[in-house]
């Protein structure tokens, strides 16, 4: 006689409904949802007039602008030297963001249990400050005193990236393993040498993975820089989509294309290549 499985045993259980007045995430899913409706009902959308055929028409006739390219070899140059700043530009000041945000990502961050970390408050503040102001704000301070060109544009990336990257920094070493530093503190390790030996070997595939992925995002912010005149191919794109340059204009936006594919490959090559 066979035995019963001990699935027969255990008491029927009816699935959860799909809203519980004592369930926390099911009201603030609600609350979510009714924003969401408001900002809907609140703003101006004009569904009828952008799904109109004739506003299919006027994008179809200006996309049509955009034809042929312009390949010049003269144009293809600048177009070249542009990308070129782009890179620069945002590789630059990733690397400068890195290292400001690590400096400050160590005293913003209680390292482990009892660490009073006493500028904690002061320098998240100063993190917050730092990435509360968008790039083209930064960029357009920094003209004043660095002038036009991708200076002025490097300056903006690090310096927001810093307040971006600096927040993550200090929450991946907060979150970092205890025990191995533990371990060096009771043999006497000062924090510095616990900090190179013990948190940074365990954190830093995850420092790495989120400067790469703020490269990512500093490519495009470059693009963009331009427009205030920091350099590179925003500031191509700023100038020719202002002349109504359409062939010009296309060719920008397809070095910018390939840019960013090219970058976004090379930073998912990179993090494969450090989880292995």
């Amino acid at each position: 006689m066979s035995q019963p499985s001990p699935a027969a045993n255990l008491p029927y259980r009816l699935p959860p409904r799909l809203f519980d007045a004592r369930c926390r995430a099911c009201w603030f899913t609600l609350a979510v949802l009714v924003l969401v409706i408001a900002s809907f009902a609140s703003l101006d959308l004009q569904w009828r007039q952008f799904l109109s055929l004739e506003a299919f028409r006027s994008m179809g006739r200006f996309l049509g602008e955009f034809f042929p390219p312009d390949t010049q070899p003269e144009f293809l140059r600048k177009v070249a030297v542009g990308t070129w700043e782009t890179l620069a530009m945002s590789l630059l000041g990733t690397l400068l963001a890195a290292v400001l945000g690590l400096a400050l990502a160590l005293p913003a961050s209680r390292q482990h249990e009892g660490h009073r970390a006493r500028l904690r408050t002061a320098t998240r503040f100063i993190l917050n400050a730092l990435r509360s102001i968008p790039e083209l704000v930064w960029a357009a301070l920094l003209l004043i005193s660095a002038g036009l060109g991708p200076f002025a544009g490097t300056l903006a990336l690090a310096l927001h990236t810093a307040g971006v990257l600096g927040r993550l920094f200090a929450e991946a070493i907060e979150n970092a393993p205890p025990g191995p530093g533990a371990a060096l503190r009771a043999q006497g390790v000062g924090n510095g040498r616990v900090f190179l030996y013990a948190t940074l070997p365990q954190v830093l595939p995850q420092l790495v993975s989120y400067t790469l992925y703020r490269w990512e995002n500093n490519i495009r912010a470059a693009a963009v820089l331009g427009v205030v005149g920091a350099g590179g191919l925003g500031q191509l794109l700023s100038f020719h989509m202002g002349l109504f340059h359409m062939g010009k204009t296309a060719t920008i936006l397809g070095a910018m294309l390939l840019l960013v594919a090219l970058v976004d490959a090379l930073s998912y090559a990179a993090r494969r290549w450090m989880t292995r």
